[in-house]
């Protein structure tokens, strides 16, 4: 077969909706390499005049990970779109950044092993789109690994991934107020916060950084590397003492795709702080200003501060209750953003953005509803045209938890949506529809071909 000839639209939505296997590289070997690249990079930037990089350490191989992960790439593809569904934060971002994840619809294809890599197509749009390809695939693969990771250690919780730039936003400005260049640290975060929660119990929290390249594994080592900085610029409870994972997704341009992953192992639990209530889900939030340091206690039990970002257990329950809501904004904002977003978020965090409920180049959003594995779903659809046949993709979450999150209602949504967690569908595709994927968190990414 000419791999230059296009493919089919029917063959396209096949290879969407095939399983196929992704690695997971962990070893002991993996952290000699990240930390030699560490050092290597710490003494370069000695040489240039500047100082080491604060990093976080006792990172280890992951103890029981699976060797493989088994996914189709559209479900890579409806978890690309769930992590950058406010990436943009506008509902006048109109429907090309709505659906930015759609431009790896021909990315990703099984190999003959059954080990996804870049399609021919893939391997094209890298020419164009190098460094989102691998940072957007990257982010995609670190969320899942993660996620299977996080639900195997709490069996009996709902895992949650929540944006670190979103929820730190609630409490701290991002942005640089024009006095010059932030302190590095400040520069940097994790990609996710991962937060295992039951109804009714405080949540366990842990950093997720990720990286995507698509060189060599030695430059694996050095994303990891710098990664260690990025994880020890947020602190939850004492410094240090915030489990994370640290992922590096390989995307070669020939070759099949590997993860490689390391974790701190501990546990970190948002206990309410004496004498405060349990977190109420359901308020509604403003900014808060807070201080951009890190408490370090060094020699002698002597303690100083550090720039960085650090939720105080005083502020356990605040930051329960951004991460819920940063959650209900992405699964919103998934559904067609405007004004049931807006709810969910501060005005740091883009609440202005959402305001209006008009995409740009559409009359309406959240109005197409459908019927898939006899669950009825509200979302929004996009109509476009893939290899010269008309497409229809659409997005959305189960009607019944919708209403709740249109509503307000996190609580009970978190209350419904755990006792459900069992029960979605595992199917790849649906009657009518091509490539189905349906997540615990009751979201949904389908895609068919539509007659001419």
């Amino acid at each position: 077969m000419d791999e230059e000839a296009p493919k089919h639209t029917a063959e396209v939505l096949d290879e969407l909706s095939t399983p196929s296997h992704v690695q997971i590289r962990s070893s002991s070997d993996l952290v000699d390499n990240v930390a030699h690249a560490a050092s290597a990079e710490d003494e370069k930037r000695v040489e240039d005049g500047r100082d080491r990089m604060r990093r976080r350490t006792g990172y280890r191989q992951v103890r029981g990970v699976a060797r493989s992960l088994t996914h189709t790439p559209w479900q890579v593809i409806h978890a690309i779109g769930l992590g950058t569904a406010l990436a943009r934060q506008g509902a006048g971002r109109g429907l090309a950044e709505h659906w930015g994840s759609l431009r790896y619809s021909q990315a990703l294809a099984g190999n003959r092993g059954g080990y996804l890599q870049l399609s021919p197509e893939g391997r094209d749009l890298l020419r164009f789109y190098k460094a989102a390809q691998s940072g957007e695939i990257g982010s995609g693969f670190a969320s899942l690994v993660a996620e299977r990771i996080v639900r195997s250690r709490y069996p009996d919780h709902s895992v949650s991934l929540i944006p670190a730039d979103i929820a730190l936003k609630a409490g701290w400005s991002l942005r640089s107020m024009g006095k010059g260049p932030r302190p590095e640290p400040l520069q940097r975060r994790p990609h996710f916060f991962v937060e295992a929660w039951r109804p009714g119990h405080p949540s366990k929290v842990l950093l997720v950084a990720s990286k995507g390249t698509h060189g060599t594994a030695s430059q694996v080592h050095k994303q990891l590397a710098t990664a260690t900085a990025h994880v020890e610029a947020v602190h939850v409870g004492a410094h240090g003492a915030v489990p994370f994972l640290l992922v590096g997704t390989e995307i070669p341009a020939k070759e099949s795709l590997a993860v490689h992953v390391l974790e701190a192992p501990a546990e970190t639990v948002l206990e309410p702080y004496p004498g405060q209530p349990r977190a109420d889900l359901d308020l509604v939030l403003e900014d808060r200003n807070e201080p951009a340091d890190v408490n370090v206690v060094h020699e002698r039990n002597n303690e100083r501060t550090v720039p960085g970002f650090q939720v105080r257990p005083e502020s356990f329950n605040w930051f329960s209750i951004v991460l819920a809501r940063a959650e209900a904004a992405t699964l919103m904002a998934f559904t067609g953003g405007g004004k049931p977003t807006a709810q969910y978020l501060t005005n740091e965090q883009g609440r202005r953005h959402f305001r209006h409920d008009n995409q740009a180049g559409t009359g309406s959003v959240r109005d197409a509803r459908h019927r898939i594995h006899g669950i009825d779903f509200v979302g929004t659809d996009h109509v476009f045209r893939l290899n010269g046949n008309r497409v229809e993709a659409f997005s959305g979450l189960a009607e019944d938890l919708y209403k709740h999150l249109h509503h307000g209602r996190v609580s009970d949504y978190r209350a419904d949506v755990h006792a459900l967690r069992a029960q979605w569908p595992v199917s790849y595709t649906a009657k009518e529809w091509g490539p189905v994927s349906v997540r615990p968190d009751g979201s949904v990414m389908a895609i068919r071909l539509l007659s001419t």
